[in-house]
């Protein structure tokens, strides 16, 4: 009997070690830290063996094949001896896809992946699709496929994910873009990042739908020297040719004879980013089989994950926007870019060497007042305040609600993007944008409260 040792006992681990069990492995799971509650109980129920707080050596090394999270990085000693050891390592995604015959699509890319996975897998059900979410966002790939309730798998992939694929194969892969990012777990090589990336596609056939942006520089240049089996499909804010265009506002998507365009306006979702994250699920989609109507309705009616670019409230005329998802200067050029109305900007938290020239335009541009929401604002304050009429510090997100809505006039918008973490106020960006919202419906009951009274 195949034996299989796991190494992590979060999510993907657990899901990986419930299917391995149900399949009949000689089974060992391991944690070098403890295991949540949750998780522990599930290992339990299913009498799986497994440790918690340490690896042991000489049962991790007696395995025939390891399943190691993607979580735990190469440099991890015991990942060293396995390797040395010459035991094969793979990730639950490529042992969940050995088990499957159902159809999967796979997105990956350094931004917009949550949403453009979230968003497919909408346009699928929408369209009258069993699809089912997996991967980075929803449960474990494992566990889906150990409940086999789904036609087709729409599945978020990271690169850590990716680094252990064998013969994971996606009838459709998406790649959005590639921009550098966690090169610590690279050896500062954004090659090593790059090829990573690349994995998504390198077992498709020809039959197969490889969806990439021609925007992304990177992109480009790496499909100059790579030689990819599956049919490429591309889309571009700024390139006709691509088979997913922006022109006259509109996408115009064209797929072999058929033609048709959407009108952006109709999603709930905003900014030039999104409409890049709309044209790949809509190609996944139709690529699927769903019609363009049943697309159309599926765009009205998504709405995107908490603390993007999230609708909150309106006060007086003047709209609330919490984008606390947002911790860097990257993000938050795209939450800027996505409004035409003036802005009173919500901007803060733990500095991780931010370089705002990179949006001192658009600021300079778009923002109207700021209200710096944080313990110690100081690169902040030397980037945008002397330049900005209405410039506020705080550290207390009830008070900068209300400060925002006293520099706002009707048709402005609110703006919480903060370019920074949030461990000096907060438990995290979540906690964050939670608070957010909460202070703005407070003080909208509050408002409503006090015009009844008079």
């Amino acid at each position: 009997m195949k034996r299989i040792v796991i190494l992590g006992a979060g999510e993907s681990g657990t899901g990986a070690a419930l299917l391995a069990a149900a399949k009949g492995y000689d089974l060992f799971v391991s944690d070098f830290g403890a295991i949540a509650e949750k998780y522990k109980k599930e290992l339990l129920a299913h009498q799986i063996d497994f440790e918690e707080n340490q690896h042991s050596e000489n049962r991790i090394l007696s395995a025939d094949e390891v399943i190691k999270s993607p979580g735990i990085p190469d440099h991890a000693p015991i990942v060293a001896a396995i390797k040395a050891k010459g035991i094969p390592i793979i990730d639950e995604i490529e042992f969940a896809f050995r088990h499957t015959n159902k159809k999967i699509i796979a997105i990956t890319g350094t931004n917009g992946k949550t949403t453009t996975t979230l968003l497919t897998h909408h346009l699928l059900v929408t369209g009258g699709m069993k699809a089912v979410l997996a991967g980075n966002v929803g449960n474990s790939l494992a566990v889906q496929v150990m409940a086999d309730d789904a036609e087709v798998y729409v599945v978020e992939t990271s690169s850590f994910q990716l680094d252990y694929v064998g013969s994971f194969r996606p009838e459709i892969a998406i790649l959005l873009n590639i921009t550098p990012d966690h090169l610590d777990r690279y050896h500062n090589d954004i090659g090593n990042y790059i090829h990573a990336k690349f994995r998504i596609t390198e077992n498709q056939c020809p039959e197969d739908h490889f969806i990439y942006c021609l925007d992304n520089p990177i992109l480009r240049k790496e499909m100059d020297q790579r030689n990819i089996n599956a049919k490429k499909v591309t889309f571009s804010l700024s390139s006709p040719a691509a088979q997913a265009a922006l022109k006259d506002r509109a996408l115009h998507f064209q797929l072999g004879e058929e033609s048709f365009k959407i009108d952006p306006s109709i999603a709930r979702i905003k900014g030039p980013h999104n409409h890049l994250n709309m044209m790949a699920a809509v190609l996944a989609a139709r690529l699927a089989g769903v019609s363009v109507e049943k697309i159309e309705e599926g765009l009205k009616s998504f709405q995107n994950v908490p603390h993007r670019l999230e609708y909150v409230e309106t006060i007086r005329e003047v709209a609330f926007f919490n984008d606390s998802k947002a911790t860097n200067v990257d993000a938050v050029k795209y939450a800027l870019q996505s409004f035409q109305e003036p802005l009173i900007w919500i901007a803060g938290g733990v500095d991780k060497g931010n370089d705002y020239q990179l949006i001192d335009v658009l600021v300079k541009e778009k923002v109207r007042g700021m209200i710096c929401l944080g313990v110690n604002n100081e690169q902040l304050k030397s980037a945008f305040g002397d330049h900005i009429k209405h410039f506020r510090e705080t550290d207390d997100v009830k008070l900068a609600v209300k400060m925002a809505l006293e520099y706002a006039q009707a048709h402005d918008v609110v703006l919480l993007s903060p370019a920074c973490a949030s461990f000096d106020l907060f438990g995290n960006y979540e906690d964050r944008g939670n608070q957010f919202k909460a202070a703005v419906r407070a003080l909208k009951e509050e408002l409503e409260n006090n015009a009844a009274l008079i």
